[in-house]
């Protein structure tokens, strides 16, 4: 299943629809695990476009690749009992898994990765829509929102 979930962004010249080209994630640092590397579709991709998209917004927000990090999630609530959680922070938690896309980090809490393990993020541009896609084969059904599902 796919959902949506936009942060904000402008838009670029380019505004075709291409296949999601991922992005092999380094090995995890700190609290991750060798799982956590997704080697095994047991972690997270990013797709190349996502990749870039969040160094656009990271900068944008004055967030440092170095320290700081994209941070997903997931929380109760929303129209199908679960919610995506997508931010910006400036540092790891104690527990996160870590991952490194190509100088991008992504930070996931243990609880979160138990719905995101296999999961690609894309982001899509079309002339109807722009924004984060989460690909997720732990959604079982997800509403018209975009950003709610359950597993």
């Amino acid at each position: 299943m796919s959902n949506m979930v936009t942060i904000e962004t402008k838009p670029s010249g380019d505004m075709t629809a291409a296949q999601p080209q991922l992005a092999a994630p380094q090995v995890p640092s700190q609290g991750a695990t060798p799982a956590a590397a997704g080697s095994n579709g047991q972690g997270l991709q990013l797709t190349a476009r996502a990749i870039q998209r969040v160094r656009i917004a990271m900068a944008k927000e004055g967030v440092s690749p170095e320290e700081g990090g994209l941070r997903l999630g997931v929380t109760g609530g929303g129209c199908s009992g679960l919610s995506y959680a997508i931010k910006f922070d400036t540092r790891p938690r104690e527990r996160d898994r870590i991952y490194n896309f190509d100088g991008v980090r992504v930070f996931v809490d243990p609880k979160s990765f138990l719905y995101l393990h296999g999961m690609t993020l894309d982001y899509e541009e079309t002339l109807m829509r722009q924004g984060f896609n989460f690909i997720n084969p732990n959604s079982s059904r997800s509403c018209g929102c975009g950003s709610s599902f359950s597993s």
